[in-house]
């Protein structure tokens, strides 16, 4: 251990000692488990670090021990030491130094994925399907995404330089850019589904959210939505404060929205709408799905308790826990978990009791035989203990192993590109589909293209003749095996056309993306779409739009 670490590994140690002698005089206070367990800890670290035949690296054996205490707890208490603070900036500012793109990885290639419209990739040319080859000199073949993500961030100005290899060109070519503040957008995209009806997609709660759903609200009925899906699918959540400014977008000044209850009870508190709201009044409905958790789920929460809108699609996360972060030494962070939340029907969406654990260690999820039932303004009945369920569901939509497999090898997405390069342009995104004659072009091109999969029901016959040859049956129902397989073997070919309308549906996005970047990715979607078709239909039809939201048309 050199000289400057081995001063500073003392400097702590002598710390923990110190902060141990302050309690030690209190034999029967907690405070005294807590010095005799720091002291414990200090003293095993000290022998560990001296005695152990390799030599360990201090911080990575401490990061490891702190990973492991907060492990016990929750999933979203974290220790955020120096070097990834600004990871953490991003994640609750949106902000970030870098060329704004999305990077992933296509077969052996790392490929981009979507440049961001209007920062440094996009302004300096670069398309999806570009191949990612070198960054400042550095071959990033076989990087992880994430450390190809830290090669590409980096301070605002600075210059870059990109090797960059385009599909339809032979050699690859340079780039330099200047790294710019990309601040991610919480709404990527509003729009018009119909002519009456406004979308608005909200993928984030970091700064400023709230002000950009009222801005694309009040566009929206500048343009002449009478009603407003608002798409909450997919979004993890983020700030309390800007769930509690977009709920009061569509609620009445004064209107309770959120409470918080922990521990601290000076910390304790009701959150109630301090502005005027933007509209009280029009038609709406809340789009969430599993992914919507957190700040999501207040938003959700909130409007169906006061039932000032409808829920679509499935049941949400369940994630009822608040954090807040504490400063700690060196300029690291803890993000602890300080309260729960509670909506204004009273209940609580968490669905896993971190604080009973089973036999395992394993946290359960509350049984939907334990919730517990509270009601809407208007009387509905909800339920507690495991998220949102939605007033309207929809069904998950499986998707064919052809189609899978044709998405994971990244074919689709090759072809969407090699078809943007031969197009000089398509219709607009929601107006776009792929004739049958081009689907027949597409099937021409995966001809020499390797993929093969499995479907579900070879897989149970493989693991019904696994199962045959094991217990000794295998060979009085040979035949019959034999005679089943070659029914149900399946046919590249045939599956294509079989399941055409699906994979069809997956080309046409991916080939929207190339000409119109994220708005076309998602304006591809409306014909197929399942949750935003049953909004349409919902909000074009106010009998039963005020049917769903009056008392005892809601059940779990």
């Amino acid at each position: 251990m050199g000289k400057l670490k081995s001063r500073k590994f003392k400097f702590a140690i002598l710390i923990i000692v110190s902060v141990a002698s302050l309690f030690a005089f209190r034999p029967s206070d907690k405070y005294f488990e807590i010095a005799k367990n720091l002291d414990i800890f200090t003293t095993l670290f000290k022998e560990v670090n001296r005695y152990y035949v390799d030599e360990i690296d201090p911080t990575d054996l401490v990061n490891t021990g702190i990973a492991s205490m907060l492990g016990t707890l929750d999933p979203y208490t974290n220790y955020i030491p120096e070097d990834q603070i600004d990871d953490y900036r991003t994640m609750t500012t949106g902000e970030y130094g870098g060329i704004g793109a999305i990077i992933g990885r296509k077969g052996d290639k790392i490929k981009i994925i979507m440049p961001n419209e209007g920062f440094a990739a996009d302004k300096a040319g670069i398309k999806i399907g570009d191949e990612l080859l070198e960054v400042d000199g550095i071959n990033v073949s076989e990087f992880s995404i994430n450390e190809i993500s830290k090669l590409l961030k980096g301070q605002a100005g600075s210059e870059i330089n990109l090797k960059i290899k385009r599909p339809d060109e032979i050699s690859a070519f340079d780039l330099t850019l200047k790294r710019e503040n990309i601040q991610l957008k919480n709404v990527p995209y509003y729009g018009m589904v119909q002519e009456n009806i406004g979308l608005i997609k909200l993928t984030d709660f970091t700064q400023n959210a709230s002000k950009e759903v009222k801005s694309a609200l009040l566009d929206l009925k500048k343009q002449g939505a009478t009603s407003i899906v608002l798409d909450l699918r997919g979004n993890p959540g983020g700030l309390l404060s800007e769930a509690i400014n977009i709920s009061n977008l569509f609620l009445p000044k004064s209107s309770e929205i959120v409470s918080t209850r922990g521990k601290i009870k000076d910390w304790n508190k009701v959150h109630r709408a301090l502005n005027n709201p933007t509209d009280t009044e029009i038609p709406l409905a809340v789009l969430i799905d599993r992914s919507s958790a957190s700040a999501s789920e207040i938003v959700a929460g909130v409007i169906q308790d006061y039932d000032r809108g409808v829920l679509i699609g499935k049941r949400s996360f369940g994630k009822g826990l608040v954090q807040a972060t504490r400063s700690l030494s060196y300029n690291a962070k803890l993000k602890v978990t300080v309260a729960k939340y509670h909506i204004p029907s009273g209940r609580c969406i968490q669905e896993i009791d971190y604080s009973h654990r089973n036999e395992n260690g394993q946290a359960d999820k509350v049984p939907d035989s334990l919730r517990v039932a509270f009601k809407t303004k208007g009387g509905r009945i909800v339920f507690d203990g495991g998220g949102i369920d939605p007033d309207l569901s929809t069904e998950y939509e499986s998707v064919a192993p052809i189609t899978r497999t044709l998405i994971n090898k990244g074919l689709i997405f090759d072809y969407a590109t090699d078809f943007y390069y031969n197009h000089p342009s398509i219709p607009d995104a929601k107006a776009f589909s792929l004739t049958d004659s081009q689907y027949q072009e597409f099937a021409k091109w995966l001809s020499d293209k390797e993929y093969d999969y499995t479907t579900k029901v070879e897989y149970l016959l493989n693991e019904f003749v696994a199962n045959a040859k094991s217990e000794k049956y295998y060979d009085d129902i040979q035949a019959q095996i034999t005679d089943l397989e070659t029914k149900i073997s399946h046919n590249k070919d045939s599956d294509l056309f079989k399941f055409k309308d699906e994979i069809k549906k997956f080309i046409e996005i991916e080939i929207a993306t190339r000409y119109y970047l994220q708005r076309g990715a998602i304006e591809a979607t409306f014909d197929y779409d399942k949750d935003i078709q049953t909004a349409v239909a919902l909000l074009g039809d106010s009998d039963n739009y005020s049917t769903v939201l009056s008392p005892g048309t809601f059940k779990d």
